[in-house]
């Protein structure tokens, strides 16, 4: 092959490699952002608790052992079987125990379908593993009846930290199955409300800016920093489920408060991007810490330890921010009790620009 040939496949090489770059730069750049569908709820489209009360049999002796409501409960159920029981006679059972059942009802539910079901012991009872749950109706807060559940119980791998699982606590996967559907038009909506998760006036905006040039007109409207209205464009009449489907997978850059989280058990530090701290300074047991303002944008953070240690900590860049005011006092060994006094009274002095939460 003579140089030139080689030279024309390197070339080609090298524009292949460039579009395969051009193009991953172009896939990056679409996912910048979150998708609405993961930041916003839409009004009407959301889960619904449903609660029942019922009986689980069959166990080895770990079921109630003088519990008065599973007794009438267990006469009630022989009632309807058929069995006659005097009418003050309390049926006992160490082999059963009453339970409430709970599950999640979801958006469009139809007939047939099945969903889980978590079924928890209210009595004395030790364990319900190896249970069989009789049938119970589920009930929503319209008192309704929308699932019929039944099943065996299983108690899976639950555990409460680390002290071993809960044997009181059990599922039923796909033990309940729904008996009515929850009629909801949403194909022949003509508008629909969407609700950010953690409202912000500027995210707010921006979501409307960009459903609209989505659309190509003003159909999308904010009430609030929450609470945003959209109107269904003429061509998407009878068909807002496409609308909603090319809607809800629009990109955007939210924005929130600065926040500053502690946990004064383990220490953890959890803050935004480049929350800042005024020019302040405290005096806590042994430690100085000044944030230092200059004429000039720079700042410095300075730590002296005194006797904890020989040498001075300091560090000194644009701004000066909590992220940096962390990693010096971790470098100094401070305990987290002393890192939480320390940011309440930079809190209480106003020089934190951030809001401060305590778990």
């Amino acid at each position: 092959m003579s140089t030139k040939s080689e030279s024309r496949v390197k070339f080609s090489a090298f524009l292949f490699v460039l579009a395969c770059l051009m193009s991953m730069s172009a896939d990056a750049s679409i996912t910048v952002g979150a998708r609405l569908k993961d930041i916003a709820a839409v009004k009407g489209v959301r889960e619904n608790i449903l609660i029942g009360y019922g009986v689980v049999v069959g166990l080895r002796g770990t079921g109630d052992s003088s519990t008065d409501v599973t007794a009438k409960s267990l006469g009630r159920l022989f009632g309807k079987l058929g069995l006659e029981v005097e009418k003050n006679a309390a049926v006992k059972s160490k082999n059963a125990a009453a339970v409430i059942v709970t599950s999640k009802l979801p958006p469009f539910a139809r007939s047939g379908t099945q969903i889980d079901v978590t079924v928890s012991s209210i009595g004395d009872a030790a364990s319900i593993e190896g249970g069989i749950l009789l049938v119970t109706p589920l009930r929503a807060g319209d008192q309704q009846v929308y699932a019929v559940a039944q099943g065996p119980v299983t108690l899976g791998s639950t555990t409460d930290s680390g002290k071993g699982t809960f044997p009181t606590v059990g599922r039923i996967v796909s033990g309940a199955m729904i008996e009515k559907d929850v009629d909801t038009n949403f194909a022949g909506k003509k508008s629909f409300r969407m609700s950010l998760n953690n409202p912000d006036f500027t995210t707010a905006a921006r979501l409307v800016a960009l459903v609209n040039a989505e659309l190509g007109g003003k159909f999308a409207t904010a009430r609030d920093s929450a609470t945003i209205d959209v109107v269904v464009p003429f061509n998407y009449d009878g068909n807002t489920v496409d609308l909603m489907a090319r809607v809800e997978n629009i990109r955007i850059v939210t924005d929130s408060k600065a926040k500053v989280v502690l946990n004064e058990r383990t220490g953890t530090v959890v803050m935004g991007d480049k929350v800042s701290i005024a020019p302040v300074a405290i005096s806590h047991g042994d430690l100085a810490i000044q944030v230092k303002g200059q004429a000039k944008p720079d700042r410095v953070v300075e730590l002296k330890p005194g006797s904890r240690n020989d040498e001075d900590k300091s560090l000194q860049n644009g701004n000066a921010t909590v992220s940096d005011l962390v990693k010096l006092l971790n470098t100094l060994g401070v305990a987290p009790k002393d890192m939480t006094a320390i940011f309440q009274t930079i809190k209480a002095t106003g020089a934190l620009q951030a809001e401060l939460e305590f778990m």
